[in-house]
């Protein structure tokens, strides 16, 4: 076999190592998600805190928790001790379904850096039998629909963790109303920092919507036959209506 032969077919074999190891990543990566989404289900949160690298970050309603200390305020001291009294589990009469669907995931060239866009269709409720009054949790049954755009980073141990999750929940609906009669701010925006609220964010950022403000949540890809970003138009309506929202907060704001 001449000289030539063997470097196309060492340059075919390396092609296709290349391939597979993408693959494989891609994989790893939406296991990885789906099993977040399995131990949020369940309310696992210690096993959800060991999914994150150590310089990870969560973007959550207006909120922005760094590090492995910072998810730990948001998915034990906030979601834990508020939803299953303090208890890594679930416990009986509370629902929080988090199917992960849709998800589109790509492996940055270098290899360790991999990025997701995927969605959330959660399903949530208290029992009537399960209701604790003191703490403001009555029966309550409701639909969230949210999306991600995540990055995650793989070791040198070799295994993909989470580097930022940024879960940006679109909408809400009671169960028996509908989305048509979701009120503004279905679930109120984070404004409060770590350390004034213990279970608080290290920072807050701006441009943070829900239902029935309706905005794109920007594509980590480009579109794959034009190469083009992906951006969508703003109805110049929906952009006066923003103007006019703004002038009455910036005016109520100077009123004191």
């Amino acid at each position: 076999m001449s000289e030539d032969r063997i470097a196309a077919l060492e340059a075919k074999l390396a092609e296709m190592e290349r391939r597979l190891t993408i693959r494989e990543d891609e994989l790893d990566v939406k296991k990885l998600q789906y099993l977040y989404g399995y131990l949020i289900d369940k309310c696992m949160y210690d096993q959800v805190v060991d999914l994150f690298a150590d310089d990870c970050e969560v973007r959550f309603f207006g909120g922005v928790f760094k590090g492995k200390a910072g998810v730990r305020r948001l998915y034990i001291e906030r979601f834990r001790k508020r939803f299953t009294h303090n208890n890594n589990g679930p416990v009986d009469g509370f629902l929080l379904d988090h199917p992960q669907i849709q998800t589109i995931i790509d492996i940055d060239p270098d290899g360790k850096t991999a990025r997701l866009r995927g969605r959330s269709m959660m399903q949530a409720g208290r029992h009537k039998d399960y209701t604790h009054p003191d703490k403001g949790l009555g029966v309550r049954q409701w639909w969230e629909g949210g999306i991600y755009e995540n990055v995650y980073t793989k070791g040198e141990d070799g295994k993909w963790r989470i580097k930022l999750l940024n879960y940006f929940p679109h909408w809400h609906a009671d169960f028996d109303k509908g989305w048509a009669y979701t009120d503004n701010q279905y679930v109120p925006f984070i404004t409060t920092l770590y350390p004034e609220d213990p279970a608080g964010p290290d920072e807050l950022y701006d441009d943070f919507f829900l239902w029935p403000t309706h905005k794109l949540l920007p594509f980590h890809m480009k579109h794959p036959i034009t190469g083009e970003e992906m951006v969508a138009e703003r109805w110049e309506g929906d952009l006066e209506r923003d103007r006019v929202r703004e002038a009455e907060r910036a005016a109520l704001k100077a009123k004191g």
